[in-house]
């Protein structure tokens, strides 16, 4: 007789524990609407949690060029989503991401995808603006980092005190950023200020 393979039995214990949640709930797992949702979600956590099998610092390493320019380079209003580790509900914001090159810029599209990596684990807000803050520092190793995120949590909406549109914001810095006022001012300024321009 043919043993299972080992995803195949992973998939069935994480169906069968969506389907154990559904009767908690008091719901009915053969109704119609529900036969398929175990699939579902955990199709939908496996690209949810993505984050888990990619590792930022290859990303960011796949894209340095060497650079004469040393002024700021941000990215600004990067949606992202990610999922509150202590009710694994939604987190749903915008991270602003700076930084000062040191002889090394990397591509634009590297830093979004970086920010996809951690926001696609089960988190914590302050721990993901930190997360992104390290790994562009140790990778690129600039003379400055800043990340600013400002999001909602679906835990606070939701359930709890159901304080709607609530938005949290929290900031890491590091290097010129938070030793040098005016590049600190400068950051904050233009994260601040309405996009002036539309391509």
């Amino acid at each position: 007789m043919k043993r299972p393979h080992v995803e195949d039995v992973k998939n069935i214990e994480f169906e069968n524990a969506v389907k154990s949640m559904m009767l908690h709930v008091g719901e009915d797992p053969q109704r119609e609407g529900l036969k398929d949702t175990p699939s579902r979600v955990r199709k939908s956590y496996e690209f949810i949690y993505g984050g888990y099998k990619e590792n930022p610092k290859e990303i960011l390493e796949k894209a340095l060029f060497s650079t004469t320019n040393d002024e700021m380079v941000l990215v600004k209003d990067i949606e992202f989503y990610s999922t509150c580790e202590h009710h694994l509900l939604p987190i749903i914001g915008r991270v602003h991401v700076a930084y000062i090159p040191d002889g090394k810029v990397v591509g634009l599209s590297k830093i979004p995808r970086v920010v996809n990596v951690f926001a696609r684990r089960m988190q914590i807000q302050e721990q993901l603006t930190e997360q992104i803050a390290d790994a562009i520092m140790d990778t690129i190793k600039p003379k400055g980092v800043a990340v600013v995120i400002a999001a909602r949590h679906m835990c606070m909406e939701m359930r709890g005190v159901e304080k709607i549109n609530s938005t949290t914001t929290s900031s890491a810095l590091r290097g010129l950023f938070k030793k040098d006022e005016k590049t600190r001012s400068e950051f904050f300024s233009l994260i601040n200020s309405p996009t002036t321009a539309r391509y």
